[in-house]
């Protein structure tokens, strides 16, 4: 097959082989699998000034990981040496900054770069990134690493929130030469963040008003310090990885049943069992909460994976302070002195801490029209919004020859992060070193691949559809985007997807060779 068009005489050489765009666990993955792979010549691109992703970014009180250590690490890193079961945030950083010194990245990466828009060069077949200093990378294979939480949401969507003359907080840009010992605060939003802020600031703050639209499942948290003994047993080679993959069998059970189970099966068994969890954390509450008011603003009336929920044994006990208040009445704006609630009360505050979220991946939103450009002038930000989310093993879009992204629509399989990112990160390394093996400039996925994965993935989304659009519809969550799809998660079990990932077949991609003077050559999957 030809192409009409020819090249030019003089064909354009990239500066790397592979780029990454984000250092965060799904980069590190990235890296170590280039590396492995027998990759060198690439580039990883962060806008922070260290390694981490969110645990670089993130530094607020409390700060921590919210599923046991030994399911946040990768299989090629496991640590034996975690301080607590669920380690404190800056510990998790270190974990990732030791990943990258032991495998070499730090060679690779390029610190202090934002790239704001994303181009491929149909003359020359590979990557423009475009960075906020005006300086453009080009890469021949593009990795997009920037994680599930895009950028934190700058406006909280509430009116007036420039106008507060005291002291701003976000979680992700904590100031923590501020000192908020004996000041009133309030906190906006009581989702996972929030709940870890709220039981460390609590004790030392004069008053702390929380201010919630929805309120979050909090479950207890059973975490200690590491005992020298648990150290020591974690060290025993092979015994972590048998008890993690233990765990993601569970959950690839439960996932794969509730995709294969029929419709009229799914929706009396998850209506009884969201009605059951209800009304027994409702029961909990009412033993961990002294005043029952604060108990009724505190109980969830939906399931308790509708929105993401939390753990903790400090959140639910810290509404027993006399400093502390929980208001439900909605904000009808932010004031130069505080926050003012609809019922015309003013709430003064010396500090506001607005833990309003983040753009997530799931939400077309997020993907800016003008900043993702394909061939052919294919705009990712439009293609999403008028088609909704979709990509081939939640990874490759056709229209954006040599890109994946590691946290895609459809993705998310209930397991940690770090074996999640490591099979999305398989698969685009996988794809890379075939077309580097078949002398390809050109790799894409195949229209009707990517098509016919897409429809099965809608098929099989039924039962998930069901619980957020339907039994759940009533509660806000980033589980359910804003066009109504659940394209969070992924309707597989983790194997299944891991398989998908690692073996999917290489013709679904077609691989394209550049020939100087002459026309284009299709290698092979036409």
């Amino acid at each position: 097959m030809n192409f009409s068009t020819p090249l030019p005489d003089e064909v354009s050489t990239p500066d790397h082989q592979v780029a990454v765009i984000g250092a965060g666990p799904g980069g590190l993955a990235a890296g170590v699998k280039l590396k492995q792979a027998g990759v060198r010549d690439f580039v990883l691109i962060e806008r922070a000034d260290e390694v981490g992703g969110s645990w670089q970014e993130n530094t607020y009180p409390g700060l921590g990981v919210d599923i046991p250590a030994i399911a946040y690490q990768y299989s090629f890193a496991r640590n034996a040496d975690w301080s607590r079961v669920f380690p404190y945030g800056a510990e998790v950083k270190r974990y990732h900054m030791d990943v990258a010194r032991k495998f070499g990245l730090y060679p690779h990466l390029r610190f202090n770069t934002n790239v704001l828009r994303e181009e491929w060069d149909d003359t020359n077949d590979y990557w423009k990134l475009h960075t906020a200093d005006g300086t453009i990378i080009t890469a021949r294979f593009l990795i997009s690493a920037v994680g599930a939480f895009v950028r934190p949401k700058e406006d909280p969507g509430i009116a007036g929130w420039k106008s507060f003359k005291g002291k701003i907080q976000r979680p992700s840009n904590w100031d923590h030469d501020y000192d908020h010992t004996g000041k009133k605060v309030g906190i906006i939003g009581t989702g996972a963040s929030a709940v870890q802020i709220i039981p460390s600031i609590a004790p030392e703050v004069a008053e702390l008003g929380v201010f919630q639209r929805t309120p979050v499942w909090s479950l207890p948290k059973p975490d200690f310090a590491m005992p020298p003994t648990g150290k020591r047993i974690l060290g025993v080679p092979g015994l972590q990885a048998v008890v993690h993959g233990g765990v993601l069998v569970v959950a690839d059970l439960v996932l794969r049943a509730a995709v294969a189970a029929p419709m009229r099966v799914v929706r009396p068994t998850v209506t009884a069992f969201d009605r059951w969890t209800i009304a027994a954390y409702r029961r909990y509450l009412n033993r961990i909460i002294d005043d029952p008011a604060t108990q009724e603003q505190l109980a969830p009336n939906f399931g308790v994976v509708a929105k993401r929920p939390t753990m903790s044994n400090g959140y639910l006990k810290a509404f027993n302070r006399d400093n502390v208040t929980l208001t439900t009445e909605p904000i009808e704006k932010i004031t130069a002195r505080g926050i003012k609630t609809r019922d015309g009360v003013e709430h003064k505050f010396d500090m506001i801490v607005l833990a309003t979220g983040y753009e997530v991946f799931s939400d077309p939103e997020t993907y800016r029209p003008g900043t993702i450009l394909g061939r052919n002038g294919f705009d990712l930000g439009k293609f999403y919004t008028e088609n909704g989310m979709q990509a081939y093993q939640s990874v490759s879009v056709p229209g954006l020859p040599n890109r994946w992204t590691l946290v895609g629509p459809y993705s998310w399989t209930g397991s940690g992060w770090h074996a999640f990112v490591e099979m999305t990160a398989d698969h685009a390394v996988r794809a890379i070193k075939e077309g580097l093996r078949r002398n390809a400039v050109v790799v894409e996925v195949r229209q009707d691949a990517h098509d016919a994965y897409h429809a099965r993935t809608l098929q099989r989304a039924a039962a998930v559809r069901f619980y957020f659009n339907e039994l759940n519809a009533h509660v806000p969550t980033y589980y359910r985007n804003s066009q109504g799809d659940s394209t969070y998660l992924r309707p597989s079990g983790f194997f299944e997807a891991r398989r998908g990932n690692r073996k999917f077949p290489l013709d679904d991609y077609r691989y394209e060779k550049q020939q100087v003077s002459a026309d284009r050559e299709l290698v092979s999957g036409a």
